[in-house]
């Protein structure tokens, strides 16, 4: 199937993009405290902590009218690709039973979201970011939200059209603009890949030229210029211009391994229609009989 085209739904409920793995991730291992069942032999902070946190984000951070939700996963084989091109992509991840205990939480957390009405995506071979990626550029008339504490999500903003959530932020600060990134980082959302790529992405496990902190990569990329023009730009010089340079394949290979796809073939189609309010956490576990 083909990707779907660009979508228009006249006063459409903005969107509200959640990255799942990693809410769901970040509410396991942080919660404030562990939830067990009652006979203390399920710890069920994950599932307890997705929805408690995407809950309180609905009521507490949103800056837009009631959105409709979309929880959007990892698929199972959706950095294949990526790896294919560098083995190295994401290896730093741990994969022991405890780093993944939250997949457990996977099938009781669609089955919640179905019986609420929230929208759920996953798709095999696709990572999240491409698929929300892919909804941002195809609902291009609508306001979006994306709630993740990934820095990928960066290359996503637009003004006040789309803005990223992070609870792991401070109140004040949760939501993220364009005008921060470019003011924190000097960059533009649109160069944060070339940024990336020429400073690394520890999450990602993406080395980034050695020598090349953030400092130099804003100064590098300066008044809007990309890898695209750097080595035509006369920018390249010393023993840094010398690294980048020698390291110029890699430095667009990370560059594409940054980069979010647009392309996805996403079959879900946005209704326009704010979603149906989600329920307290506590009742979801009880919904689901795991007290």
């Amino acid at each position: 199937m083909g990707a779907v085209a660009p979508s228009s739904l006249p006063s459409a409920a903005p969107l509200f993009l959640v990255d799942g793995f990693n809410v769901l991730w970040r509410g396991h291992f942080g919660f404030p405290a562990p939830i067990y069942s009652r006979d203390r032999q399920r710890n069920l902070t994950g599932l307890f902590a997705f929805f408690a946190l995407l809950r309180v984000t609905l009521r507490d951070d949103l800056d837009t009218a009631p959105a409709e939700v979309c929880v959007v996963l990892d698929g199972e084989h959706g950095s294949a690709e990526r790896k294919g091109t560098d083995a190295a992509y994401k290896a730093n991840r741990e994969s022991t039973p405890t780093a993944l205990e939250p997949l457990q939480f996977l099938t009781p957390m669609k089955e919640t979201l179905d019986a609420y009405g929230i929208a759920w995506v996953e798709i095999d071979d696709a990572e999240a970011d491409d698929v929300v990626g892919t909804l941002v550029h195809r609902y291009t008339d609508h306001t979006i939200r994306i709630m993740s504490a990934d820095q990928d999500y960066y290359q996503l903003l637009d003004g006040e059209r789309v803005r990223i959530i992070n609870r792991s932020r401070k109140a004040s600060k949760r939501i993220i603009t364009d005008t921060e990134v470019h003011e924190r980082y000097g960059v533009t959302p649109g160069q944060w890949p070339d940024y990336r790529a020429l400073t690394g992405d520890k999450s990602d496990n993406l080395p980034g030229v050695k020598g090349i902190g953030a400092k130099s990569a804003a100064g590098l990329l300066a008044d809007g210029l990309t890898l695209d023009d750097l080595r035509a730009s006369g920018r390249l010089t010393g023993a840094k211009g010398a690294a980048i340079d020698a390291a110029w394949t890699d430095v667009l290979r990370w560059r594409a391994l940054s980069r979010m796809r647009r392309d996805v073939p996403v079959v879900w189609q946005a209704t326009g229609q704010a979603s149906p309010d989600l329920p307290r956490p506590a009742d979801v576990i009880e919904k689901l009989g795991l007290w």
